[in-house]
């Protein structure tokens, strides 16, 4: 039996990793959020690279990371080539440099489909949520537990609280799709 809590928090969720995954998909503009997905092997265990170096775009078309321990640039530049992000890191011996190449339209139409996919798993989840909560209104109001007139109530209440969250995941979809799709 899914609350109503646990409903929203599953959404709100949900609403997140969109935001976060929308945040990696490169749009030709410098981010240090490009980089989130990049692990390196490091001190004999894979690490997150905001955990190893300072990550930052001073220019719209660079990405600076700067290394805590000056040792492991080389294994920072590996790291940032098997993540498959298409950029090519240089190092001058304290910096990776990674230059952002900006995007063709074939490449752009590819991550315009990409977010559109990302956004429909986002709505499969609030969907979903949706559901396990109807499912335990109607179980309530089969078992008596919920008067009829209370549960139609709750199940709109549902219902409009979903549409809201679809709307929001419309709403990061088109902006984004925007900023990739701009030259």
């Amino acid at each position: 039996m899914l609350s109503d809590q646990e409903m929203r928090k599953r959404m709100e969720d949900a609403l997140a990793a969109l935001r976060r995954e929308f945040a990696a998909v490169r749009t030709g503009k410098a981010t240090p959020a490009l980089l989130d997905t990049v692990r390196v092997a490091a001190y004999g265990s894979k690490l997150p690279l905001n955990q190893i170096a300072t990550v930052s775009a001073p220019e719209a078309s660079l990405i600076v990371v700067h290394p805590f321990d000056p040792s492991l640039i080389g294994e920072i530049e590996k790291g940032i080539l098997r993540a498959n992000l298409g950029l090519n890191p240089a190092n001058d011996g304290q910096f990776v440099r990674v230059p952002v190449p900006p995007l063709n339209e074939e490449r752009r139409r590819e991550y315009a489909r990409l977010l559109h996919k990302l956004a429909e798993e986002a709505r499969i989840s609030v969907r979903y949520a949706r559901r396990e909560r109807n499912d335990a209104v109607r179980a309530g109001m089969r078992a008596g537990e919920i008067p009829r007139d209370a549960g139609h109530r709750e199940l709109d209440d549902i219902q409009r609280l979903t549409d809201r969250y679809a709307g929001q995941i419309e709403a990061l979809l088109k902006a984004k799709e925007k900023e990739v799709m701009s030259v």
